[in-house]
């Protein structure tokens, strides 16, 4: 990418779209967004004709339909009906149109359910996925399928990469559909309002969780977009995973919750780790530069000011 490429961010106003957003802004003059509520990618027609008539260079493929555990399991035709059908016409769009080259942010839930740890790329494929979110994984498999079909067929530079949980400005804190991270710290502050003596949390604070900072994803994908042509996954980790007990700890100090945690053991665990190998990004020279804890604090900072 140089100064003057067109550069279309799907999904601009998510979590990971927005975060490419803010970096790439004041960078980058000609950015390409544009609301669902002006153009529906699940809609053929209008996303090619959309193509056609923006011509983007590059394109980072961020729109997805995502929730927590929850939402994935009560709304499964939603979640492989809306996500197969953004993919399947923003890649077969960007193909049809000349895009140069797109960047498709796939899922490690497409991973097996039982990898070995930390999960390399070459594991992909191998195994059935997580039951619980078992149609979106398959979504997002068949969005990394479709990228290197199009390779394969037609040449075009298309790539995938897979993320670690991620976290920051811009997240869903709605206790019905968010993942673990932005739950946990809207429940520590509503703790906290209360002052309530005790928060309970489910399980036993046992299992380890890799997260990552959405504007380090951010600057991985740029920087992937920038040196990175293979048609093999690529993960985007941390590199280090932390225990539920770990990570609320964290979060308790940074919201200031005075009271006590409480595990509750009758609760499912789920899935006891899941880290990502980071080696083949790690070898490029990239790795994320922003802690746990500085990225736990600006995301809350974030959601003090913007979410009622």
């Amino acid at each position: 990418m140089d100064q003057d490429s067109k550069i279309y961010i799907a999904g601009h106003t998510g979590l990971v779209g927005s975060a490419l957003v803010r970096k790439l802004k004041g960078k980058y003059p000609n950015l390409i967004f544009i609301s669902s509520k002006e153009l529906d990618l699940r809609d053929q027609k209008k996303t090619q004709e959309f193509f056609l008539k923006e011509k983007p260079d590059y394109v980072f493929l961020a729109a997805a339909k995502v929730g927590g555990i929850k939402a994935n399991k009560e709304k499964k035709a939603e979640f492989i009906y809306d996500n197969i059908q953004i993919q399947s016409n923003v890649i077969h769009s960007a193909w049809n149109s000349g895009v140069k080259k797109l960047l498709f942010f796939a899922s490690n839930c497409m991973y097996p359910k039982d990898s070995k740890q930390p999960i390399k790329e070459e594991y992909f494929f191998t195994g059935a996925p997580e039951i619980t979110n078992d149609a979106f994984a398959a979504a997002k498999i068949a969005g990394v399928k479709m990228c290197q079909a199009y390779r394969e067929q037609h040449g075009a530079n298309f790539i995938s990469v897979v993320p670690a949980s991620l976290f920051g400005p811009n997240d869903n804190f709605d206790l019905e559909n968010s993942h673990f991270v932005p739950a946990l710290i809207r429940k520590f502050h509503e703790a906290k309002l209360k002052n309530e003596k005790t928060l309970s949390l489910w399980g036993t604070g046992t299992p380890k969780r890799e997260i990552l900072y959405v504007d380090d994803l951010a600057d991985a994908a740029i920087f992937l977009m920038q040196n990175y042509n293979s048609p093999e996954l690529i993960n985007i980790g941390f590199g280090q995973d932390f225990s539920i007990k770990e990570i609320s700890e964290i979060i308790k100090k940074i919201t200031g919750f005075e009271g006590n945690i409480v595990f509750d053991s009758k609760y499912p665990d789920g899935t006891m780790r899941k880290l990502l190998d980071s080696g083949k990004i790690n070898s490029l020279e990239w790795k994320p530069k922003t802690s746990i804890e500085e990225g736990l604090r600006k995301t809350y900072d974030w959601f003090l000011s913007n979410y009622k």
